[in-house]
């Protein structure tokens, strides 16, 4: 009906209204109100999924729950009609643009390749939705400024991904932060390497997938399986994770999580290296990043995923256990259900989730500031506030990417 716009809300003020003016019994069931542990209607978030692979399945199930799903949306059919079977009352396509434009949604959640991340964020942000974008945040360092830019522009609740933060390392960071190994000196993270280019031949596009859809705004190239791989199902060694069109590789894919976390329990997260320096190169062992306060943290070496070394001792794994009535001085989830349910806590209070776009631009900044390292096979400069390499034009295209046409930003 033309003008007329009935919130559920409103819905149930008026109902509950026009009973008492008339004299007639208010009967509203329970889980309208949300008695009895369920969800009233009014505060169940409406929910669209982008990417719908294994990991962006996993997490639009996590959402679900006392929410609705309305919307999919994947450039492969065979996972639109997977996800179609459990989400049957959800609306398929394989443009997010025709996602992102609805009025009738309240978050989205991305779960695409690295590329896509930004356009999607930026377009569903600007069209006024909260983001769920998995991890690695960005491709490019300035594609991560921008989303950060676009989500305090357009007031957004914005959360990153990568759950093994607190999930895996938050004893080991509490530990570290209280002081427990005096002063940090070093830290060791370890994770895969960079991405590279690709080779692969051309192969038939099944006709199943757009994989024009699907190369967005990367360069244009022939479709391969192994191109569009995904970590889970390999074709012959190779994913899109490998190369760098795609991806910034297992240093910005499991980065997230190690670096995160290294930078969580360091307290390093509102700031970057202003030196990195690759293996071999002025005597370094492993990739060096060096902070102004004169931390370093080394892709590589020590006891599993992050080691501390701090003035007074050593600590990996899961650390040690702060004493009783000792409290963190690091930021908790807020709300219960772990990252997610942090991330829904806070679309309904509009609070700053726990991996808020900022933070995961920071760790991400980390990765790839090792990547083009690596790349280059040089020392390179870095200017923390600025967001660019000093007095060094090479290393400063690789701050940003072209992008395909049509796709940019707006």
């Amino acid at each position: 009906m033309n003008g007329c716009n009935i919130t559920r809300r409103s819905f149930l003020r008026g109902a509950a209204g026009a009973a008492a003016v008339l004299g007639f019994p208010t009967i509203i069931p329970s889980s309208a109100l949300g008695a009895d542990g369920a969800v009233a209607p009014s505060n169940r978030l409406a929910i669209a999924g982008i990417g719908l692979g294994v990991q962006g399945s996993g997490d639009l199930g996590a959402m679900a729950g006392g929410n609705q799903v309305v919307a999919l949306c994947d450039v492969s059919r065979k996972a639109l009609e997977r996800n179609k079977a459990r989400f049957k009352d959800a609306i398929t396509t394989t443009d997010f643009r025709e996602v992102v434009t609805r009025d009738d949604i309240d978050v989205v959640m991305i779960a695409t390749p690295d590329h896509w991340h930004a356009i999607i964020s930026i377009w569903a942000m600007r069209h006024g939705k909260d983001v769920f974008c998995e991890k690695p945040l960005s491709l490019t360092i300035k594609d991560g400024r921008a989303m950060v830019e676009t989500a305090r522009r357009y007031g957004r609740v914005f959360s990153c991904g990568s759950q093994r933060v607190r999930g895996d390392y938050g004893q080991l960071a509490d530990y570290v932060a209280s002081g427990a190994i005096g002063k940090i000196k070093e830290i060791h993270v370890n994770c895969g390497g960079p991405s590279g280019p690709c080779y692969l031949p051309a192969e038939p596009v099944p006709d199943w997938l757009d994989w024009d859809m699907w190369l967005g705004p990367a360069p244009d190239q022939p479709y391969n399986a192994g191109r569009i791989a995904s970590f889970t199902n390999p074709v012959n060694g190779h994913q899109w994770r490998n190369f760098m069109d795609f991806s910034g590789g297992g240093m910005t894919d499991w980065g997230a999580h190690n670096f995160g976390g290294a930078l969580y329990g360091a307290q390093l997260e509102d700031t970057a290296p202003v030196e990195i320096i690759p293996p071999g190169v002025k005597g370094a062992k492993y990739l060096t990043y060096i902070y102004a306060n004169g931390i370093k943290v080394y892709h590589g070496g020590g006891q599993g995923a992050i080691t501390y070394i701090g003035t007074d001792g050593t600590a990996s794994g899961r650390g040690g256990k702060l004493e009783p009535g000792q409290k963190s001085p690091l930021r908790q989830y807020k709300g219960s259900g772990g990252l997610m349910g942090d991330f829904l806590h806070c679309v309904r209070t509009r609070e700053k989730p726990f991996q808020d776009v900022e933070y995961a631009h920071r760790v991400c900044t980390v990765c790839h500031l090792g990547n083009i390292a690596y790349w280059l096979k040089r020392p390179l400069r870095f200017d923390p506030d600025r967001e660019v390499f000093i007095d060094d034009a090479e290393a400063n295209r690789w701050l940003d990417r072209a992008r395909r046409e049509p796709w940019r930003y707006i």
